[in-house]
């Protein structure tokens, strides 16, 4: 009999969530055969069986968080026995096998509710009836957290999963190491045609600023600085589930509407592939066009510099000293400021500034 365990996913990842298990107790599977989906780094992993087996025993269950190393499935190498066609075998019965993620009824007479002895001895003492107190533990199992809510009336918390969770370790470490700094301008963009599509413009105008400003299209380890000849752009989307960041590769060699498309549409129905959001060398917020002007932003190492367009506004401004409405796209550029000077991101700002005023783009090349 063995026991798997998740193996290490890569990038430093501590933990995945168990998304959906692709066999049940008692199935004989073979090598490489899918055996689970996890999701962690915002993206679903699909982990192979590592030999062929018999699955005896789902030790993770659905919604799970295990950590790398921790135990998911307990697997027999050898076939069963075949007992033979004897009616009233005498034989040891096998266990019957049941869905994965779920587990085995309970015997008759037994508590159906799944609390732990402690949580029960905590609930005898607050007076709450556990009958009456959803679980919020793995298979709905009630925690000590749920009774003590249940007690105060309060409703208990949620743990993050899934892209959330990942977004909290991101932010976290952003935080730890990063030394951010923001400048802030606005364009004038009255010379845009009214089909103009603001994320596109906003896409080659960063090409155009990597190319005046390198210096901020760049990663540092906290110790080795490389600057990047290419473009790799992530670009921040809001979804229900969280924050997701696909990234968009050689930017201005490729057709950018294209792979903007199909990253959207991957990101949208969960599909995403988690090398799809790996590697980017500077990043894209477009957050004007759910709301807001200027923002402070987070920049995710080892990345050094992330550039926010907030809403599109119509404002009096004096142009050729002559006043009147313009319109107006608010900029806001963050940058860790251990390794970009304040000189090299207000160029890099006043690079994506003239871009975005110009009346014509070449659209294939994102020419500066």
């Amino acid at each position: 009999m063995n026991i798997f365990n998740l193996p290490d996913l890569g990038e430093g990842l501590q933990d995945a969530e168990i998304v959906a298990w692709h066999v049940t107790e008692g199935d004989y599977v073979i090598s490489d055969q899918p055996l689970v989906s996890v999701e962690t780094d915002k993206a679903v992993v699909e982990i192979p069986a590592p030999y062929s087996g018999t699955i005896k025993r789902l030790i993770a269950e659905t919604g799970d968080i295990v950590p790398v190393g921790g135990a998911l499935a307990e697997i027999s190498t050898e076939r069963d026995k075949d007992t033979g066609a004897i009616v009233g075998d005498i034989g040891p019965k096998a266990e019957q096998a049941h869905p994965a993620g779920s587990r085995p009824p309970a015997p008759p007479g037994s508590p159906t509710v799944q609390a732990a002895p402690a949580v029960r001895r905590l609930a005898h003492e607050r007076a709450v009836d556990l009958a009456g107190v959803a679980g919020s533990g793995p298979g709905g199992a009630i925690l000590s957290s749920d009774v003590l809510a249940a007690a105060s009336g309060t409703v208990p918390g949620e743990e993050l999963r899934g892209a959330r969770r990942a977004m909290a370790r991101t932010m976290t470490m952003s935080h730890a190491s990063v030394v951010a700094a923001t400048v802030m301008d606005h364009a004038l963009i009255d010379g845009w045609s009214v089909n103009e599509d603001p994320t596109l413009r906003l896409v080659h105008a960063v090409v155009a600023a990597c190319k005046a400003e390198p210096a901020l299209n760049a990663w540092f380890d906290g110790k080795r600085r490389q600057l990047h000849d290419h473009v790799d752009l992530a670009l921040a989307m809001d979804t229900p589930d969280g924050l997701f960041t696909p990234v968009l590769r050689h930017v201005g060699t490729d057709d950018v509407a294209g792979q903007l498309s199909v990253l959207k549409a991957a990101v949208r129905d969960r599909s995403i592939q988690r090398e799809a959001m790996k590697g980017a060398t500077i990043t894209l917020s477009n957050f004007g066009m759910i709301g807001g002007a200027y923002a402070a932003l987070v920049v995710t190492p080892p990345q050094v510099a992330i550039l926010g367009a907030g809403r599109i506004s119509v404002q009096m401004t004096v142009v050729d000293d002559h006043p009147g409405p313009s319109r107006i796209l608010p900029l806001s550029l963050s940058f860790d400021h251990r390794v970009v000077t304040g000189g090299e991101a207000a160029r890099f700002l006043n690079a994506v500034k003239e871009n975005l005023e110009r009346e014509n783009i070449d659209e294939e090349k994102g020419s500066s």
